[in-house]
């Protein structure tokens, strides 16, 4: 079997299943460069909670928690991450090929520069030119991302916004592959119906009433009171509007919805939800939305657990994942980020027709079958074999 090095700052949910995968066809191990306070829970002032993952992080692959001298340690920036003896330790366990997922870390991009044609070096990220702007400052970013890039050898691109962004900064067709952005699909097809019928009741939904999801931080950057101005202004009867999170906007958002219920209560919110709950909550609606006007909605998986729950979805054309996932008319629609006419347009449409959304979502969960773990993992292991 051959040897496989994965440098990472801190275990994801989402990249758990592909390690666990991995580690039963190649001899793998995973580096965490942010040390063990990176698994440890933490608190996340927008959803004003301590998060614990209700999902296992640290079995069924092999792990090593690397010493951090970061005096601020974390993943939030350049200086967090530094580890003074990640290259030896990379070394000692010989590996013939290294994954590196981002490069924005002290320690990341000096392992990139000392392994470059020692060992073969592949990259992962999901970033994307979506929200670019040209300035002088674009300049030297992208003389920047150039001379970053010409340390690796193989970049495995998300999706076709991501592969543009990797083309840009010198990567050449030879060292492009394609290993989809993809989520545990199985925890999402799964029925939950009972469930998501109990949640429907206790938010006084009735059958026959559409239910559109909001699910994530409240945020600027995600738009959820762009949803709910034009949730508000289209009057719908039968339509429902659920917000699953926490974040800056809460109380502007549940302000709102109080002045205008005049009664009639349609908007709802639900604190944060943990991983083994996010199944039912898609499963409960029958239209999911992310409005994201960014920066940084580089991909939004989200977008993956409500289509693989079934689920039509609209986004706005900030979201990385739109030109890949979002069929127009098939599956849901895509609109202009930050235009709250188009947003109402497309609504409408979506909502005015609940058997074509009922038809979307299910056009929705063959779309996603194809974006899965197994096949990102099947890329991974040729190219390794390879």
């Amino acid at each position: 079997m051959k040897k496989l090095a994965i440098i990472i700052t801190h275990p994801i949910q989402y990249y758990i299943p592909v390690f666990q995968l991995l580690a039963k066809k190649c001899e793998l191990k995973v580096f965490y460069t942010w040390g063990e306070d990176g698994a440890n829970a933490k608190y996340d002032p927008d959803f004003k909670q301590t998060i614990v993952w209700d999902v296992p992080l640290l079995e069924g692959y092999n792990y090593e928690f690397l010493t951090n001298i970061a005096k601020d340690p974390g993943s939030h920036h350049y200086i967090g991450i530094d580890n003074p003896d990640l290259k030896a330790v990379i070394s000692r366990f010989s590996p013939d090929a290294i994954l590196i997922y981002g490069w924005a870390y002290k320690s990341h991009l000096s392992t990139m520069r000392y392994f470059k044609g020692k060992i073969p070096l592949w990259f992962r990220g999901d970033s994307t030119l979506i929200d670019e702007k040209r300035s002088f400052k674009d300049i030297a970013r992208t003389l920047f991302l150039k001379w970053v890039y010409k340390n690796i050898d193989k970049a495995f691109y998300v999706g076709s916004a991501n592969k543009a962004y990797f083309e840009k900064f010198g990567l050449k067709p030879g060292q492009l592959k394609f290993a989809p952005h993809a989520i545990d699909n199985d925890r999402f097809v799964m029925d939950r119906f009972d469930e998501t019928q109990t949640l429907r009741n206790k938010l006084g939904i009735v059958d026959g009433e559409i239910l559109v999801l909001f699910a994530g931080k409240l945020e600027r950057k995600k738009s959820p009171d762009l949803l709910s101005q034009a949730f508000l202004e289209l009057n719908t009867n039968d339509v429902h509007l659920l917000f699953v999170g926490n974040g800056e906007l809460e109380e502007q958002l549940k302000a709102l919805a109080l002045r205008q219920a005049q009664g009639d209560n349609k908007i709802h919110f639900i604190d944060f939800q943990n991983q083994t709950q996010m199944p039912l909550i898609y499963q409960a609606c029958n239209l999911f939305v992310l409005p994201s006007q960014g920066p940084g909605e580089t991909w939004g998986l989200a977008v993956n657990e409500a289509m693989a729950a079934g689920r039509a979805v609209l986004v706005s054309d900030k979201v990385g994942c739109a030109s890949d996932l979002v069929y127009r008319g098939q599956n849901g629609d895509i609109f202009r980020s930050n235009d709250l006419n188009d947003l109402k347009s497309k609504l409408s449409k979506l909502l005015s027709d609940p058997s074509k959304l009922e038809q979307m979502g299910i056009k929705s969960k063959h779309i996603i079958s194809d974006w899965n773990i197994d096949k990102q993992v099947r890329i991974f292991l040729k190219t390794l074999n390879d």
